[in-house]
């Protein structure tokens, strides 16, 4: 058998006169009139011209040369020299070729359903692709995706080492703790009618480990969370996981910023600067949204006390609300410089329907035209249109938009709209990286439905050190040490100091309604672990799916996934999730339940 010698795509004009031995898939086969044939050979690293005459080499050459075609795996073996029809600049390799001296058939591929190329994988459904994976795998953009995860990994692995962290894998078959998403459930075959959860996250043995003494802690882990998938979520996912003793937030952070600084300039020869940070509530009343896009303005501004002296019924009905957790209703607004041309009647109409979706009325518009304040409400801002001008730097041509709502409600139409115009108008700069840290996130936030506290980030998470006495007066104002690093609008990692004393604990889980049998019952490892000696500790989380999207520049997770689900949670490649034996579920001790009866 012949045994490669270079990669295609390594092949550069040191290389001529060199014999080497290349192995791979056939990209494309040609003939010219001249009596020459010409294959391109593609493997991981790239593409290499393979030339042979038809008439001077050797007849197996030509017979089994001649007999290839797409996708079949051959080895060639040959001399390289300077490409006689002249250099490709489109390839990497495009200076030279191989004159083959000898050619091997490893294995003929029958006519493929897909073709591993870019130009032909935008024609193809994405649900076709995933169930020829094997061959999408073999386009270049795959496997240049799949080296920068494997750099990233070992970037990873590199930097934390170098500031001594030990890599600890934690269990896949845990105790189902029923906090967050949904779980993944495992029948014990052993244990009748006994069951183990697939981990969400490792947060309860990370913590544990720190207990143990660990001190620093990584794992690059899978997670498992039974949630609908989305264009940035699946169902299996990974994560870079860290945890660190004696420590507070700002060491984490630094850690993670130093982090983050490494990779860049790895990956990208990029110093990313000093990371701004913002609080929770200034990046919501300036955003709309707790993860906030900084790569372009139309900041958000608060206009209650102007709305109140309007005579428009929309924004006094708004006033009048107050929301579950007792605020009262805004009036809120972006403005949109040049938005009096650039905004089209369609364009905010479909605005307005869009909102709907978040359980907003609409989008009141105004257009400052030269001529003054034109269409849509333009009538009823009149009254405070001076101020509005002076406060919010309104210039002629400029468009406003405003939400008028439940804090809640305008909040979130604010956030959602202002990302979705800087889209439609193409105010996002390209090539830009905007890093943020997002700190004094709200501890808890109420829920009405069920008459308590809910942990807004989870129940380990620590109060900020001057907040603790907040836990028995007043729980709601509370700020927690968690922290998220954003970028580009994107939340790639979050974490917490998280609370290491049984009373702050046991106070916690009180808030969020849990009995002290209940906490036992479902965390009792943990509390037991707390009571004998838990060092200050605290940690952060990337999504290693996601911060490989934002490095490659693609908005779909399953671009970098090896072998993801669908939108459905489908593996379309191996026909997964699929039924199971009827012995292995009475080996398990678990009974098919009986099909709904059909209604005529």
């Amino acid at each position: 058998m012949l045994k490669r010698t270079r990669y295609c795509g390594e092949l550069r004009p040191t290389h001529v006169g060199e014999e080497v031995v290349l192995c791979g898939w056939v990209n494309t086969y040609r003939e010219q009139s001249k009596g020459l044939a010409f294959i391109d050979l593609r493997d991981k690293e790239g593409l290499a011209q393979v030339v042979f005459d038809l008439e001077s080499a050797p007849p197996e050459v030509v017979r089994i040369g001649r007999g290839v075609r797409r996708e079949d795996v051959v080895g060639v073996r040959g001399r390289v020299r300077t490409r006689a029809g002249g250099p490709n600049p489109k390839l990497a390799t495009g200076e030279v070729e191989i004159v083959v001296e000898e050619i091997e058939l490893f294995n003929r591929a029958e006519n493929p359903p897909i073709l591993p190329d870019e130009y032909e994988a935008e024609k193809i459904a994405e649900e076709t692709r995933l169930r020829y994976r094997y061959i999408d795998l073999r386009r270049p953009r795959m496997q240049q995706i799949l080296r920068t995860r494997s750099r990233l990994t070992k970037s990873t692995r590199d930097y934390f080492q170098q500031h001594g962290f030990l890599e600890i894998e934690t269990p896949l078959l845990i105790k189902s703790t029923p906090e967050g998403a949904r779980d993944f459930v495992v029948p014990s075959r052993l244990h009748e009618g006994s069951w183990y959860a697939l981990p969400q996250s490792p947060q309860l043995f990370k913590q544990i480990l720190m207990v143990a003494g660990c001190d620093r802690y990584l794992q690059i882990c899978r997670c498992l969370r039974d949630e609908d998938p989305r264009a940035d979520r699946q169902a299996e996912f990974s994560q870079i996981d860290l945890e660190m003793s004696f420590v507070e937030r700002e060491d984490v952070i630094s850690m993670t910023t130093g982090f983050i600084r490494h990779v860049w300039a790895e990956l990208f020869q990029h110093d990313i600067g000093e990371v701004p940070r913002i609080t929770w509530a200034d990046a919501m009343e300036r955003y709309g949204i707790d993860r906030p896009d900084t790569r372009f303005g139309l900041h958000v501004h608060d206009i209650s006390d102007l709305a109140a002296t309007c005579d428009f019924k929309v924004f006094q009905e708004a006033l009048a609300k107050h929301s579950p957790s007792g605020r009262k209703g805004v009036v809120k607004c972006i403005v949109v410089p040049g938005g009096a041309e650039s905004l089209t009647r369609k364009m905010t109409d479909g605005y307005t329907e869009w909102v709907k979706t978040f359980k907003a009325g609409g989008v009141p518009v105004a257009k400052r035209t030269a001529k003054g304040w034109e269409t849509g409400i333009a009538k009823f801002i009149e009254p405070i249109a001076a101020e509005l001008e002076s406060r919010l730097g309104v210039k002629p041509g400029d468009a406003v938009l405003f939400a008028a709502d439940t804090w809640e409600t305008a909040t979130k139409v604010m956030g959602e709209l202002r990302l979705r115009v800087a889209r439609d108008l193409k105010m996002i700069p390209e090539g830009a990286w905007n890093f943020l840290w997002v700190v004094d996130f709200p501890m808890f936030e109420w829920d009405d439905d069920g008459q308590r506290w809910v942990a807004l980030h989870h129940p380990f998470t620590s109060p900020n050190p001057d907040q603790f006495d907040l836990l028995e007066s007043n729980p709601g104002a509370c700020l927690s040490a968690g922290y998220d690093f954003v970028l580009n609008g994107s939340e790639i990692a979050g974490g917490s100091i998280r609370i290491h004393r049984m009373d702050v604990q046991e106070k916690v889980f009180s808030l969020i309604g849990l009995s002290r049998e209940e906490a036992e019952a479902k965390f009792g490892f943990l509390l037991g672990a707390l009571r004998h000696g838990a060092p200050p500790h605290g940690g952060i989380a990337f999504g290693l799916d996601r911060l490989v999207m934002h490095i490659v520049g693609t908005d779909n997770i399953r671009d970098v996934i090896a072998f993801p689900k669908t939108q459905s949670g489908q593996d379309l490649m191996i026909d997964a999730p699929s039924t199971i034996d009827d012995s292995q579920l009475k080996e398990l001790h678990v009974r098919q339940a009986a099909a709904a009866p059909v209604v005529a």
